[in-house]
């Protein structure tokens, strides 16, 4: 028999460069993926709840220092997040739930055991976290594509249609972890209709998944600006994942070198890729402030 969700949660309201997250610590893992779909909700609803672009739960792991759960705004399972682990780290940390004098842990994540490295400022309290956040994947298949087509894929064309007409996105799918469908773009991401187009990309039948859709355009050889539209969830301010794919997407066009600033709405992601193995991503967290939900 499945366990019920405590009456009372504790939380924290936290975000990583703008990409907000509800997280509360949660020992008991016999809870159903339905409750707690239903209850991130609930919780992230910006007008009747706490507002989150998703719900983190900090649960106990037999193979790495904590397991991290991630249930999109809309109660989806948000298999991974980059700013959401971010958070993560900060709140173990902060809250001495893992004891790493030098800021090192381990975090299990659904695609497997992500290591993370914390810097902490004058206060003794965690400011920035260093994440490995994954090998990048451009096989089509591993964006939930299926399409007879070698990788890398750097310009798919998905054509999308609504009441304002039919448009064609070319685009280049890379996975870390999870699914990225990549526009770059000669103007600025600014001017670009991300509320129109984006939730047609999420939800366009070529995506088995569902699809996480970016819009960027390359800077220079060191700085890249862009903007998410994330599955799940609807723009947000920043997405780390989605900033390691884009740089990745960018360097195998030849469009940049190794250490890359992606800018977003929120803040500035630091991005370095050797062009193999792991991507790895430094960026800030931070606590905005602590409560309780109670149903």
């Amino acid at each position: 028999m499945m366990a019920e969700i405590p009456s009372r949660l504790p939380f924290w309201k936290m975000h990583g460069a703008g990409n907000d997250f509800v997280v509360a610590q949660v020992d008991t893992l016999d809870v159903s993926d339905e409750q707690w779909g239903a209850l991130a909700q609930e919780v992230c609803d910006r007008h009747v709840g706490v507002g989150a672009d998703g719900l983190i739960l900090v649960q106990p792991s037999t193979v790495a220092d904590r397991k991290m759960r991630i249930f999109n705004a809309d109660g989806s399972d948000g298999e991974m997040c980059v700013n959401g682990i971010r958070c993560f780290v900060k709140f173990c940390l902060d809250r001495g739930l893992v004891s790493a004098p030098d800021g090192a842990m381990t975090v299990e994540t659904g695609p497997g055991i992500v290591p993370c490295v914390a810097s902490r400022g004058a206060d003794g309290k965690v400011e920035r976290v260093r994440v490995a956040v994954a090998v990048p994947d451009l096989r089509p298949a591993a964006s939930g594509v299926a399409i007879e087509q070698a990788p890398p894929v750097l310009a798919l064309p998905v054509t999308v249609r609504d009441a304002q007409g039919e448009s064609t996105q070319p685009v280049a799918l890379v996975s870390m972890g999870n699914p990225h469908a990549i526009q770059f773009i000669d103007g600025s991401p600014d001017d670009y209709p991300l509320h129109r187009i984006g939730p047609l990309m999420e939800h366009h039948p070529i995506f088995q998944h569902r699809t996480n859709y970016e819009v960027a355009r390359v800077l220079g050889r060191d700085t890249i600006e862009m903007r998410v539209w994330e599955r799940g969830v609807g723009e947000t301010q920043a997405c780390g994942s989605g900033a390691c794919a884009v740089m990745v997407a960018a360097q195998v066009l030849g469009q940049v070198d190794h250490s890359v600033d992606v800018r977003l709405p929120g803040g500035v992601l630091r991005i370095d890729w050797p062009g193999e193995g792991e991507v790895v991503l430094t960026g800030p967290a931070a606590k905005v402030f602590e409560s309780e939900w109670t149903r």
